[in-house]
């Protein structure tokens, strides 16, 4: 089991403290693709830090691909609908981005 750092917005990060957001989506990028089920996140956001636990990591072709598998409420919380959610992910991956392949992060607490 290996230890990873995160850094993640602010609100995303209230979400994950609050145990309303447990599932984190990222991009492939080369230190995404090493997170396993069993490792340790540290997520940061300004001087703040918690962690959580990776209990499965899921991968898709696509954010289309991704909600239509995952609950849309664990990914960004309750208010958000799933127009909002995509559009909130597109904001943050373009296309090219997207083209890495997109990881769900399923998280648990371990007590952080």
């Amino acid at each position: 089991m290996a230890e990873h750092t995160l850094n993640i917005r602010k609100s995303y990060f209230g979400l994950i403290a609050d145990g309303e957001k447990t599932i984190e989506v990222r991009v492939g990028y080369p230190k995404i693709d090493k997170i396993t089920a069993g490792d340790t996140l540290w997520i940061s956001c300004g001087d703040d830090t918690l962690t959580r636990r990776v209990i499965k990591v899921s991968e898709y072709e696509s954010f289309q691909a991704l909600l239509d598998a995952e609950d849309p409420a664990a990914i960004g919380g309750p208010d958000m609908t799933r127009d909002q959610l995509v559009a909130a992910i597109r904001d943050i991956y373009p296309p090219a981005k997207e083209a890495l392949g997109v990881f769900a992060l399923h998280l648990a607490r371990t007590g952080g």
